[in-house]
């Protein structure tokens, strides 16, 4: 039986990423990779020892920064069919999209949970069990209910950084969702 996987931020060829620090530490936000080679063999090595080739995946944007022609080639070594919810870094062409994505979309509905990159505007989440989304690296989204600031469960953010680059299997966030 075949799954569904959800993964953001894969920045495949961004050789900055292993320059990037977390604001509130200083910590380097992708620890303990030599060079932008191995991080990228890193996600591949993780994505195809858990997606089989059957599977369906919603990569949640900001998928690379190589030349199409080495973006390309490791798109073709990812297993499943995927489909893109375009990041803020996604700028190659539809066509070229295309040719290694059975859809292109700005958000996508799953079970009533709304698919972006960017996390949608608090008061609009609401029309959704939850946001399951990227951008936010090792952020996360607050929310101050009664004077208390916590972490907003209406968010679910899949970014590399936030599941140890393993893309994240639907049914496990299905099955523990609760608001």
């Amino acid at each position: 039986m075949s799954k569904t996987f959800l993964i953001g931020d894969t920045h495949f060829g961004h050789g900055n990423m292993l320059k990037f620090t977390v604001a509130s530490t200083g910590e380097l936000l992708r620890p303990g990779f030599k060079d932008i080679e191995e991080h990228d063999e890193f996600i591949i090595e993780m994505w195809n020892n858990t997606v089989k080739p059957k599977d369906k995946v919603y990569h949640l944007g900001d998928l690379g920064f190589k030349s199409w022609s080495k973006l390309s080639k490791v798109l073709e070594r990812l297993n499943g069919t995927k489909v893109l919810i375009k990041g803020n870094h996604d700028n190659f062409k539809l066509s070229q999209y295309a040719q290694h994505f059975k859809d292109v979309r700005a958000c996508h509905t799953l079970d009533n949970f709304i698919l972006t990159h960017i996390p949608v505007h608090p008061e609009s989440v609401k029309r959704w069990k939850a946001n399951i989304h990227g951008h936010l690296h090792a952020q996360k989204v607050w929310v101050n209910v009664e004077s208390i600031i916590m972490v907003d469960p209406r968010y679910i953010n899949v970014s590399c950084e936030q599941i140890n680059y393993i893309p994240k299997d639907f049914e496990e966030i299905r099955s523990t969702w609760t608001i």
